[in-house]
């Protein structure tokens, strides 16, 4: 099993990304955003970051990166790919998830951490957690807002596409739980086929006590799991 975790310019938690994966006893190797071979990984991360300084649009350049077409011929053969804050931005944009994210409501970056309710427990990404469970994960960003026209909510909604959601420390979804405004409180989701996500929380910033909380490990076990 094999991890691979790529590298715009501009993205800044590469190394934690793979630092996750090392805990884990997994291999893992970086794959270069001018790539156009992701053959040999089992599971892409992209990570967080200002990939290409978001200068353009959050993660509107980064779609154009050749590694990205590699990534999509890699996810509509089956292949797992996660989306990390930027990363999940990137996703979007590129089409490889519905919906998009815009700046936060209150149009500050926001860094701290948040109570995130699982909302699908049978995912590639969240098979060891139980629906309802509330993780502690950390969020910094200051384009987290996850918008989609009401169609394309529904749709997300019907099919179980949405994998967390932003609530209280009790798993009450709640507008005051809500940092920056998403709808329905969404903090990830899937695409329709199950085997791509995106979420704006950092679970590998979530790896060990020592660091506040190792609620993000469950994440990376969960795909372990699938795969193994």
């Amino acid at each position: 099993m094999k991890f691979g975790v790529v590298i715009f310019p501009g993205s800044n938690c590469d190394q934690d990304a793979y630092y996750a994966v090392k805990t884990l006893g997994k291999d893992v190797d970086y794959i270069w955003h001018a790539s156009t071979d992701v053959s040999g990984f089992d599971c892409i991360i992209l990570p967080g970051g200002f990939s290409y300084g978001d200068y353009l649009r959050t993660g509107a350049v980064a779609k154009f990166s050749p590694v990205m077409n590699a990534i999509k011929d890699f996810a509509a053969k089956g292949g797992r790919v996660i989306g990390i804050c930027n990363g999940f931005q990137i996703l979007c944009e590129s089409g490889l998830l519905p919906g998009a994210l815009i700046s936060n409501t209150g149009l500050r970056f926001i860094c701290k951490h948040v109570n995130l309710r699982v909302e699908n427990d049978t995912s590639d990404f969240t098979n060891l957690c139980k629906k309802g469970d509330v993780l502690s994960i950390p969020i910094a960003h200051h384009g987290g807002n996850y918008y989609a026209d009401d169609d394309t909510l529904k749709s997300l909604e019907d099919n179980g596409q949405v994998l967390f959601r932003y609530c209280d420390d009790k798993g009450n979804v709640t507008d005051e739980a809500n940092p920056n405004g998403s709808r329905n409180n969404i903090a990830g989701i899937l695409n329709a086929a199950g085997n791509v996500a995106g979420m704006m929380p950092h679970p590998e910033r979530a790896m060990e006590k020592i660091l506040t909380d190792d609620d993000g490990k469950i994440i990376f076990e969960s795909i372990i799991n699938r795969l193994s």
